[in-house]
This record gives C-alpha cells, structure tokens and sequence, in this order.
C-alpha cells in the first residue's frame, strides 16, 4: 500500500472527529496571536528601557488588520502613558500586559492541547476496534497461516505507534504551518527585504535535512516485523511452558529469543540514530540561518539600508528565532510519520484481508432446526490437496452420528464446514433442505454447542465462563446446567464457587473439570445440534466417566455429530461412519460394522488389545 493510502486511511479514522479539529484550530489561532502579540510589545519596552527616542505625542493610527497597526498603536499607546503617567509607570503597564498575552497565550496551548486529546484518543479507540472486530471475523485459515503474537503486535505496538506518529503530525500539521504563515507575515511587514533573504536560506536547509529519512520507513517497518517475531516467541514460550521444560528445550529456545532480541536492537538502534539525527541536525542548521541573519540583518542597519530600528531588529529576531521551532517541529515530524505509515501498513494488512466467510445481503433467518443436515456430495481443499472428497452424509433431526478414523482423515473439517468456520469448495452443505451460506451466519451457530477436546475457558468466574455469549441468565439456569454436566459438586468446592475465577484458559482447573464446564456451556445455550469433537480422548477413566455420563444426558433429544477417538464411548450411536483420506470408507451401526470385518474392526480390535 503507498504511503498516501495508508495516511489518508488514518484520515478517515480521525474525520469523525472534524470538531474538536476545529476547536485546535482556533485555539492554535488564539496561541499564536497572543504569542505575536508579546512579541510585538518587545519594541516599545526595549524602547522604553534604553530611551532611544524622545517621547512625543503620537497620533492615534486608524484601524486596520496588519502586523503595522499594531506596532503604531502600541507606539501610541506608550507614549501616552509616558506622558501623562511617566517611565516607571509604563514599565509596570507594559509587564502586566505581558504577563496577561501570556496567560491567554498558554490557556489556549492548553485548550488546543485539550481538544486535540479527543480526536487522538477517539482516532485509536476505533481503529483498534476495528481491528478487534476484524480479527474475529476472519477464517480460521488465515491464523494457520500468521502467528498469533505477530496479530497480538499489530493490535498494541502499531496501534501506539500510530497514534504517537502520525497522530502527532496531524496535530503539528495543523498548528506548524499557520504559525509559520503569521510569523512570516510579521516578518514581511517588518522588512520585506531581510524576510526574502531568509526564504532563500530556509529552503536549503530543508532539503539538507530531508534526506536523511529516506530509508526509514523501510527499516521502521523491518523492526516492527522483527518486534511481532519477539512477541510471537514470548506467547509460544509461555502457552508451551510445560513442553518446553519437560523436553529440556530452554536453552534452545532462550538462544532463539537472543538471537530475535538483538536482531531487533541493532534495528531499532539504526530507526533510533536516523531518527535523532534530524534533531540535532536542524537545530545546528537552524543556529547558522539565525547567525547569517543577525549578519545580514546587522549590516543592513549599519549601513542604514532598513527602516528597522535597533529595537526592531532584536524583535524581528526574536520573531525569527521562534519560526525556526515549528519548522524544525514540521521536519522531525516528517521523520516520524514515515515509521508510523509503516506500522499503519501492517494495521491495514489486517484490515484488509479477505473474510471469505461472508453474509448474504439477504440472507434468510433460521431459529430451529426442523429435519436434517445434508452433506450433498461435499470436497473441500486447503490450497490444491483435497481434504474432503465427495461426502454424501444425512443426519437426520434427533439422530446420533460418529465419525471414526486415521488422525488427518479429515473429521475436524467435516464438522468445522457445519458452522460455516469453513465453506465447501464443491458440493452443497444443506440445513432443512436450504443451502448454509443462505443463512445469516448468526442464527445458524446460534443452533450449534460446542464441546472441543480442548477446553476453550477464558481468565474469568465459572459463572461467566458458563453463560459465556449469553445475556441476562440467571444464577439458577447456570447451576441447573452445570449439574446436567456433573460440574455442580466441585464447583461448590471451590473457594467462591460460582465467582471463583480460573485463571487463564482454567488452568486453576483439571481437565475434566474444564471439559465438564464446557460442556455445561453447551448444556446452557440449549443447541438442536451438538458437536463433539474428541470431548474425552484427553482424560483420565474417572474423568471420562464423569463428562461421558454428562454428555449422554446431553445428547438426549439433540441431533448430535461426535468425533470419537475411544471407539467404546460410541457403540450406542445411530450411524458410524468411518473416514479415511477424505472419503467415507464404511459405515452403519456398531454391530454392522463388527460384522462388515473392515476397517472399523480393526480399529476396535487394536483399542480392545490396547
């Protein structure tokens, strides 16, 4: 994506915001009239302090919007009070005045400050809700092919970056140039002459200073993927914890995670070093265009070439001296805009990313199911190799189905097609006689619980994990659930029951009773359609007990998919259906397939010999 699109995909983030963009405006413009305001005052105090002219009556100057009337009126001003109150008094005069352009010089900083806050928080709260939303939406598919600390760092470190970049521009994009524009026209109408030769030395100075960050961008967007490596690293080490000290992998893996880190510090010293250079660099370049001007300048006065008095000039000096900060502000923001473009890069990567699974625009409701699901002669594929060929599978309403077979046969993605987590590559998958994809996506997970062989908690109480998706559930519907399940006893054991909360993934937990939880999670939501996906391959037999038990209360009255590895826990099924190398090989009941003496068999006879 060019630079330009990705800035003005930020732009579209912050225009919601045109208000508050308008309010920094004006108190910008409240900032910098009061700041030229003091400036200006610095003539007739220098005046006053040194006595260089002799106090006169002056004329009041008639009205008119320029930088001349201000310094005429402020001439007029003094020499009145001069002559009607004296020196001393005009000295206090004069200070006051200053302290008071300052006050309102510094409150509208402040209110600017206050009103650009707004625009920046608001700008970063909706583009990483954006971003949350998006990432679960997308398929399944695309996480098998990105790694989750990488996603995890695009959702936190470029979102920050992005608002300390780019969002710092904009801000100094709409404070730098209308500072730069009145000081000029200040400068102008103080001597138009010294000013042009001031816009010739600035130019320069510029382009000096712009090609240092030619390559930043490139190598801004090298350390963030390098930074997304480090973080993914960090989110393997600790999900895998486990593995890695029993496999004595941890100098291994601390060697990968130094290899990551100091790859990545020597990057980030290089953004750092071509970042800072343009700090120092402008502010050198700054010091010999204000040098070249005090001589320039000087000579002028001596040589009576400028109508600018002594006092004149150090205030068109000082005047000077102060553009040269928002220019330099403008310049380093340049450098910083291209490492946050390419963080704003990575976000819309993201973004941008097919979703696949997609929604009718008028898709049809459906609340109940009523018949039977149909995989009508069902291929699916990831890439070019054919995970599932040609299925012809009915399940009938109330009926219980078990898929069997060799690990990789492609069970999983039999039952992973039903919720529309995939979508079939040829064929049709039919609900109540209606194609899947006619359904609103909603309605149609709406109708299914799932019950995974590993136990999907999450870092809060029982009770939330329970009506976990649900609104408004009461105490006693969850209790109720959680005893069909067989989790009511130990949960009634723990320190705070129902409030007790887990830890992260319920690892306060044992596995059963995380299983025994999730499935009173499905119990709760009350599904026509069960899907059970290796519920109790991972547990111990007093475990296997228990949630077997739950799940045959369970699974009374419901249509229900089971992906069985204990082909015991599946004997009573109304149709088993073996699957090997995406194709149904054989299928029929328990007895029917004993009796075939086919593959079935053989897989019995192995477990019963195990």
């Amino acid at each position: 994506m060019s630079k330009r699109g990705s800035f003005n995909r930020i732009l579209g983030y912050v225009r919601p915001y045109w208000f508050s963009l308008l309010l920094n405006l004006f108190f910008n413009l409240v900032t910098i009239f009061f700041s030229l305001f003091s400036f200006a005052l610095l003539v007739p105090f220098l005046n006053l302090l040194f006595k260089t002219e002799a106090i006169e009556a002056v004329a009041k100057p008639e009205f008119a919007f320029t930088s001349d009337y201000l310094m005429s009126y402020l001439n007029y001003l003094m020499s009145d009070i001069i002559l009607e109150h004296g020196h001393r008094y005009a000295l206090v005069f004069i200070c006051i005045v200053l302290l008071v352009a300052f006050l309102f010089r510094n409150l509208g900083r402040f209110c600017a400050y206050y009103s650009m806050a707004k625009v920046r928080v608001g700008t970063i709260k909706d583009l990483r809700s954006d971003l949350y939303r998006k990432i679960m939406v997308l398929p399944l598919a695309f996480y098998s092919k990105q790694k989750k600390g990488d996603i995890m760092s695009r959702i936190t470190n470029d979102v920050q970056e992005v608002e300390v970049s780019i969002l710092n521009w904009i801000e100094t994009l709409i404070k730098d140039p209308l500072t730069i524009i009145f000081y000029f026209a200040f400068l102008v109408s103080q001597s138009a002459r010294l000013t042009l030769f001031v816009l010739i030395l600035l130019p320069v100075a510029g382009l000096v200073i712009g090609k240092v960050g030619k390559a930043l961008k490139r190598q801004s967007k090298e350390t963030q993927n390098r930074l997304a490596g480090i973080t993914a690293t960090i989110e393997e080490t600790i999900s895998g914890l486990r593995i890695i000290k029993g496999f004595n992998a941890i100098g291994y893996l601390n060697k990968k995670f130094n290899e990551q880190n100091n790859t990545y510090s020597r990057s980030l010293l290089g953004v750092h070093r071509k970042r800072d250079m343009s700090s120092p660099m402008s502010e050198f370049l700054s010091a010999i265009v204000v040098i070249i001007v005090l001589w320039f300048g000087g000579n002028m006065i001596l040589d009576g070439e400028s109508s600018l008095s002594a006092a004149g000039f150090i205030s068109y000096v000082v005047v000077f001296s102060q553009i040269i900060s928002p220019i330099k502000s403008f310049s380093q923001g340049y450098f910083n805009i291209k490492k946050g473009i390419a963080s704003a890069d990575r976000i819309f990567e993201i973004l941008d990313a097919d979703e696949v699974i997609t929604e009718k625009d008028n898709a049809l409701e459906i609340k109940d199911f009523k018949e039977e699901i149909y995989y009508k002669d069902v291929s699916f594929r990831y890439g070019k190799e054919d995970v599932l060929r040609d299925i012809d599978l009915r399940i009938p309403k109330g009926k219980v189905v078990a898929l069997v077979g060799e690990s990789g046969g492609g069970k999983s993605t039999l039952v992973d097609l039903l919720p529309r987590f995939y979508d079939v590559c040829e064929g049709q998958l039919l609900i109540d006689g209606h194609d899947l994809r006619d359904y609103k996506i909603r309605d149609l997970r709406g109708l299914m619980g799932i019950v995974t062989q590993e136990s999907i908690l999450f870092n809060d109480t029982v009770f939330n994990n329970i009506a976990f998706g649900m609104e408004n559930v009461s105490k006693e519907a969850v209790i109720e659930a959680a005893k069909v399940a067989n989790a009511h006893e130990f949960i009634m054991e723990l320190e705070q029951g129902y409030e007790t909360v887990i830890g992260d993934r319920g690892m306060n937990l044992s596995g059963g009773q995380r299983q025994r939880l999730s499935i009173a999670r499905a119990v709760l939501k009350n599904p026509p359609i069960l899907i059970l996906d290796e519920a109790t391959s991972s547990l111990d037999t007093e475990s296997e007990r228990l949630v077997q038990d739950a799940l045959s209360k369970v699974m009374s009255q419901r249509t229900s998919i089971v992906i069985a590895h204990r082909l015991s826990t599946i004997q009573h099924a109304d149709e088993i259906v073996v699957l090997q190398k995406g194709q149904i090989i054989e299928r029929g009941t328990h007895d029917e397939l004993i009796a075939l003496d086919g593959i079935y068999k053989k897989l019995t006879d192995l477990q019963s010999f195990n």
